[in-house]
């Protein structure tokens, strides 16, 4: 629950920063006189209407998962519902889990895999302020806004002729959650808060709670408030006020996790009840001006260093609120440019909310709606995990990657030796024919506490690894590269274990190929040589190498890895089907229009396969036909992986499509997107799901359609669709080998393009069949014009 105060800068730093910036002088003054601002009105930075999203209606307190506007500051989140008369706050700590180890296999060879033994995610509580006169039946001009690029949430509507405004963010710096209730024209609160929780706890007289699951896992929570110009008191266990010209509210919580294996994953020395109260009193004794400030400095600090143009849209289209911009969308089928680059920047607002300083995002991120969310919102190992970050280090945020690398080491040690006694059971169908066993792997699904559920994942170890590798090229962190060797190594050892000597058919060749295994998540569950597997264990084998060699270290090791590598088995196109074989067979042995890309690993993470000539040609048209059969109607993560293949391979409509797809308003339950932009995953007829991932993987397209990157080489637009084409920019954008580039562009060529180094030296700048070498040294740039000569 504790933040380490080297991670954030002084209140007063942070204040000058955004005094600098301009950051600050957008905010509504929190003052009981001041008349609140219309977000129209507000003289605030420029790009503050593109970075806005409103409705015209509050969250049905039924509904918040897919309608209640999501707050964060890294690791302490909540869902605010908005309504007048009854505001609604879900709180969530990433930490909040239940479960543990989970070091046992069933009869079938997996890992229990329910709430009881694997454990979920739960909330932590949930806050009410409770305003009896204020119902949304007695108000006029309801409107509520959620605020990117300052990470706000607010709430106008006008009651008997006075306007009432409240604003609502989770602040990092005061690690809190702040509710500020303003009016103008004399008018008036009166009403109640209430803290509760939701595992039956009792809240104190002291305003908090504090408890402890079966698993030793304690946790607390706590709030405070206080108002001007009326009274505010603690009535048995709630806070009554009456008469406020205005109030604030600050609430906040946590639990004594410690990413720590060898401490059993518990701080036994934090008391989080305590410490709890401590932080809203700390806060609380602040102006509410001054707590808004601090946050919007620190929030905005991450925000801006990325922007996004993708044109402008019809004044049609921005008069619409957000919600009904969506279904004008679909239903129109006309390009909302704005829109498109909002929901880009959501992403981005979801990110820095959800993964800073604490456990990273899970499939529901950081946001919950009651304490039994789909598949436990675990950690899937074979995408949803790795999609979660693949917008961090293209859009700005690579420090909010940090949160999945400080996951895989605390978990190692727990991972290896659940490797070591586990992996090769003869209840595991997956283990290895060898009898040999080193290094880590993990489950298909994996907890806080070292566990996992479901089956073994094999090449889990070799996916993660890949996520932790390119934040590196985006980086050239050496720090990073040291503190991810030992996964890395460790993933080799494993592999170096597991690899089978096999005679390819009429030849006298021989290759490696991985053992037993499942192509995520169909097909035969015993097929060896799978095109996943062997495209991640190459990508691996390299990545370590490289690593080994710029650290200088277990250089005989790294010799063996490369030799290793030469004799691994390389997927071939089926000569029956035309695809990139999935199985090392011909035939298709799965579904045709299966969610799952895992064979296609290659071309997206990966870049083996790429359509510039220097994969076999037949190769890159066994991917593209295997790509096409899998279609363009699914599920938002798996039209958001789509869309990035398809943007690999330059073709700017089919990504765009994909794109536009996941844009579809979600009704009833189906694939789409929420009213709140929360991706819905439909699990059954009439039963849709809030699963996060495809809030950053469809990102993460809109990016690669315009910047593609690898060490050494940058591309620019390859795959601009004609909805973007007529002029555009972007800022902020990493690229692999250590840069970052802005863009802009017009016609559908770049007029302009910045690259800064942020530790790379050189790359090549591509542009259709143009080219430009670029050498810099670290933290000097370059501005490129004319690139299409």
């Amino acid at each position: 629950m504790d933040l380490d105060p080297s991670d954030l800068l002084p209140r007063r730093d942070l204040l000058a920063l955004a005094a600098a910036t301009g950051a600050l002088t957008a905010l509504p003054a929190f003052t009981a006189s001041a008349a609140p601002r219309r977000p129209t009105d507000s003289p605030a930075i420029s790009s503050s209407s593109r970075n806005e999203l409103w409705w015209q209606a509050p969250a049905d307190e039924h509904s918040m998962i897919e309608q209640g506007l999501p707050v964060g500051n890294g690791r302490l989140g909540a869902l605010a519902g908005n309504d007048p008369g009854r505001e609604r706050l879900l709180l969530t700590d990433a930490t909040m889990w239940t479960g543990g180890l989970n070091d046992t296999l069933d009869a079938d060879g997996q890992f229990p895999y329910g709430r009881g033994d694997f454990g979920s995610f739960t909330l932590l509580g949930r806050l009410t302020v409770d305003i009896p006169d204020h119902d949304l039946s007695a108000v006029s001009g309801y409107r509520r806004t959620l605020d990117l690029a300052q990470g706000l949430v607010t709430t106008s509507y006008v009651r008997s002729g006075v306007t009432y405004r409240r604003t609502i963010f989770a602040s990092r710096p005061d690690d809190v959650i702040v509710l500020h209730f303003t009016q103008s024209g004399g008018g008036r609160y009166t009403g109640t808060v209430t803290l509760d929780g939701t595992h039956g706890e009792t809240t104190s007289e002291r305003l908090s709670f504090g408890a402890a699951f079966p698993n030793g896992l304690t946790y607390g929570a706590a709030v405070t408030a206080h108002g001007t110009g009326g009274h505010v008191t603690v009535s048995g266990s709630h806070i009554a006020f009456s008469g406020c010209r205005d109030l604030t509210v600050v609430v906040s919580g946590g639990t004594d996790y410690a990413p720590d294996a060898a401490k059993g994953y518990r701080d036994t020395n934090l008391d989080p009840q305590r410490l709890a109260r401590t932080k809203v009193r700390d806060a609380a004794a602040h102006p509410a001006d001054t707590l808004l400030r601090t946050h919007v400095a620190d929030h905005r600090a991450l925000f801006g260093q990325f922007d996004i143009s993708l044109g402008t849209s019809s004044v049609e289209q921005r008069s619409l609120d957000t919600w009904e911009r969506l279904k004008a969308r679909a239903r129109d089928g006309e390009a909302d440019p704005e829109l498109e680059a909002a929901y880009v920047q959501f992403g981005r607002y979801l990110m820095i909310s959800g993964s800073r300083g604490s456990l990273p995002l899970n499939l529901q991120g950081l946001w919950l709606d009651g304490n039994d969310p789909d598949w436990m919102g675990d950690y899937h190992t074979d995408i949803n995990i790795q999609m979660n970050y693949w917008m961090a280090d293209r859009a700005g945020l690579s420090t909010c990657f940090d949160a999945l690398t400080d996951y895989c080491l605390a978990q190692l040690p727990s991972w290896t030796e659940l490797t070591r006694t586990r992996f090769n059971d003869p209840r595991n169908r997956y283990r290895n024919s060898t009898g040999r066993i080193a290094g880590w792997t993990v489950a298909i699904s994996t907890n806080p506490y070292g566990g996992g559920g479901w089956w073994w994942h094999p090449a889990g170890n070799a996916w993660l690894c890949a996520s932790l590798w390119e934040h590196y090229e985006y980086t050239q962190s050496h720090t990073h590269l040291e503190r991810i060797y030992p996964l890395l190594k460790g993933a080799c050892e494993f592999w170096e274990a597991r690899l089978l000597t096999t005679t390819l058919p009429g030849t006298s060749k021989e290759v490696l190929v991985a053992d037993s295994d499942w192509s995520p998540e169909h097909g035969p569950l015993d097929a060896k040589g799978i095109t996943y597997a062997q495209e991640l264990v190459w990508a691996l084998f390299g990545s370590y190498c490289t690593a080994s060699a710029r650290l200088k270290r277990d250089t005989g090791y790294a010799d063996t890895v490369a030799a290793l590598r030469k004799r691994l088995y390389l997927p071939r196109v089926s000569p029956k089907t035309g695809w990139l074989e999935e199985w090392m067979s011909p035939d298709n042995l799965g579904e045709t229009t299966h969610r799952h890309l895992s064979p296609l690993v290659g071309l997206f993470p990966g870049d083996r396969i790429r359509p510039d000539g220097s994969t076999p040609k037949d190769v890159v048209e066994g991917a593209t036909a295997l790509l096409t059969a899998r279609g363009t109607e699914s599920f938002g993560w798996a039209n958001a992986w789509r869309g990035l293949c398809w943007a690999r391979l330059k073709n700017a409509e089919n990504a765009y499509r994909l794109v536009v797809n996941n844009l579809r308003p979600s009704s009833g339950g189906s694939n789409g997107t929420g009213f709140n932009l929360f991706d819905i995953y439909q699990v059954e007829q009439g039963r849709g799901i809030f699963q996060i991932d495809a809030n950053f993987g469809t990102p993460a397209a809109v990016i690669e359609m315009l910047v593609y990157s690898r060490p050494g080489h940058l591309e620019l637009l390859p795959a601009l669709p004609e909805a973007w084409s007529a002029a555009g920019s972007l800022s902020g954008v990493g690229v692999r080998g250590g840069f970052v580039v802005d863009l802009r562009w017009k016609d559908g060529k770049p007029t302009e393009a910045r690259i800064r180094s942020v530790g790379g030296r050189t790359t090549t700048v591509a542009f259709g069949s143009a080219s430009r070498a670029v050498t810099l040294r670290p933290g000097t740039s370059v501005t490129l014009k004319d690139l299409d000569r």
